[in-house]
């Protein structure tokens, strides 16, 4: 998907050299922003089929900061932050052997991408927007879908072009971003989340006005996520 391959840009921007240097013995070839679909492709890999609760992590509704923050260290079961934490230790791992480090590099990649967008941080009981029903210029969807890549394939812009016409962040911004970890950052996504939920209900039909209204909030995701992918990736290479 394109959002991905968007953070994976932005956040190429941001590497230290040594980091690049590093990631490069482990990816080869393949960029950052190549590489971050992987995990999205082999879904349709029964073997994979385990993987595919590491892409989310779902609330209940109308939690605040603290009872997130209960629920995420108290819950052992896998998710996105459990499995984050876990890609994180396992990297930093010298010893690690290759095709170990591939594999979770590009599982590193797609799921900190995957929490911001919004709908990835969601309600529990509407399957992170899945279960509401609406339609994107008449053809049917649903709100999950329509952040995912609707909204984002709307602009009609490869992911090189994407990424330079948003990419444009001071170091003021960029050190506010990245503050608090990953906690922070699902927080942050969760209260956009909350806000999504409150703009639509099953049903609507979606178009010129939510993409005017939703641009401006789909580009700052997209642009944490790379910054904020960047700023992990520094911390395990560097």
């Amino acid at each position: 998907m394109l959002g991905h391959r968007i953070v994976g840009e932005i956040a190429d921007s941001y590497l230290s050299p040594s980091a690049k240097k590093e990631i490069q013995k482990i990816l080869g070839t393949e960029s950052i922003a190549m590489g971050s679909n992987w995990p999205d492709f082999i879904k349709s890999d029964p073997a994979y089929k385990y993987l595919d609760v590491w892409h989310y992590v779902d609330f209940e509704r109308n939690i605040s900061f603290g009872q997130m923050k209960f629920v995420l260290e108290k819950d052992t079961s896998a998710n996105a932050y459990n499995k984050l934490n876990f890609l994180i230790t396992e990297l930093k791992k010298k010893a690690l052997p290759l095709d170990k480090k591939q594999m979770y590099l590009k599982l590193l990649i797609h799921i900190i991408g995957d929490i911001h967008q919004p709908l990835h941080v969601g309600y529990s009981d509407d399957r992170g927007g899945n279960d509401v029903k609406v339609s994107w210029f008449n053809e049917p969807s649903n709100l999950h879908s329509v952040w995912d890549a609707k909204l984002i394939d709307y602009q009609q812009l490869s992911y090189t072009e994407y990424t330079k016409a948003i990419n444009y962040s001071t170091l003021a911004q960029r050190q506010l971003w990245v503050k608090g970890g990953l906690l922070a950052w699902l927080w942050d996504s969760y209260q956009i989340a909350e806000s999504l939920y409150r703009d639509v209900k099953t049903g609507d039909k979606l178009s010129y006005r939510y993409n005017f209204g939703h641009i401006g909030t789909l580009n700052k995701q997209l642009l944490k996520g790379g910054v904020r992918l960047a700023e992990v990736l520094n911390k395990i290479f560097t």
